[in-house]
């Protein structure tokens, strides 16, 4: 069971940024990242990813936001093509040994989309290498609710939150066994919370809240009390 207040979330303005792309048409080189989703298939994003500058990423706090962008002012653009949408995935990381204008696309303060190749493909020609954009966040919509894979051990729980719909990120994160109180969990990285706590042979409950909207969310009950650590449950509703 599943219990959210739902504030609505309609995005962001348009902003300027650039825009490039990493790996090959088959974005097998953007499974995994730094947002700790693993195989994008499986957790619910597929390929239509981006890895972001610190300057979005924000030490994996960005994770997860949804993003409309557009090639602009470039002759590389598709004409009539108007925006791809993209999850945040990973993190472009600074390349302090190039000029941030020439190469350290991803260096601060610059705002950058590292984009997978199909979906950079889907808005400029992929010979242009770097493109400048427009970008916006806008709600992120997703299907078979909110995923929590479970990994540590009998006394710390780490927990990777995915496939979180409406503005997406992830501002902070509880857990609650069947013998415990709420308990607050602690930033690991990208999109994980941990809990040192004993939780072992307890049906699990999670409470998560929008780092963006401030929505909460309270999914009861999604993991049974012989829950294993390497396996992922899904509440059965998610943010709109």
């Amino acid at each position: 069971m599943c219990i959210a207040t739902y504030t609505g979330y309609r995005g962001g303005p348009w902003l300027s940024a650039h825009a490039t792309f990493y790996g090959d048409q088959t974005a097998s080189e953007t499974m995994g990242g730094a947002c700790g989703y693993g195989n994008l298939y499986a957790s619910g994003y597929g390929t239509q990813t981006a890895a972001l500058s610190s300057t979005l990423f924000q030490n994996g706090l960005g994770c997860g936001g949804c993003y409309q962008i557009r090639c602009v002012q470039s002759p590389h653009c598709f004409k009539g093509v108007l925006f791809t949408t993209v999850t945040a995935t990973n993190l472009c990381p600074p390349n302090w040994s190039e000029n941030s204008n020439a190469g350290g696309w991803c260096n601060p303060p610059r705002t950058h989309f590292d984009m997978s190749k199909p979906a950079f493909m889907k808005i400029a020609d992929w010979h242009a290498g770097i493109i400048p954009v427009m970008y916006r966040r806008v709600p992120c919509m997703r299907r078979g609710g909110i995923r929590f894979q479970l990994q540590g051990n009998g006394y710390w729980l780490l927990v990777y939150a995915m496939n979180v719909g409406g503005a997406g990120d992830i501002a902070g994160m509880w857990v609650k066994g069947s013998r415990t109180r709420w308990i607050s969990m602690s930033h690991n990285w990208g999109a994980s919370y941990q809990a040192f706590e004993a939780l072992g042979g307890q049906a699990l409950s999670f409470r998560i809240a929008s780092r963006t909207t401030r929505q909460i969310i309270i999914a009861y009950n999604v993991a049974p009390s012989n829950w294993n650590t390497g396996m992922t449950y899904a509440a059965k509703v998610n943010f709109r």
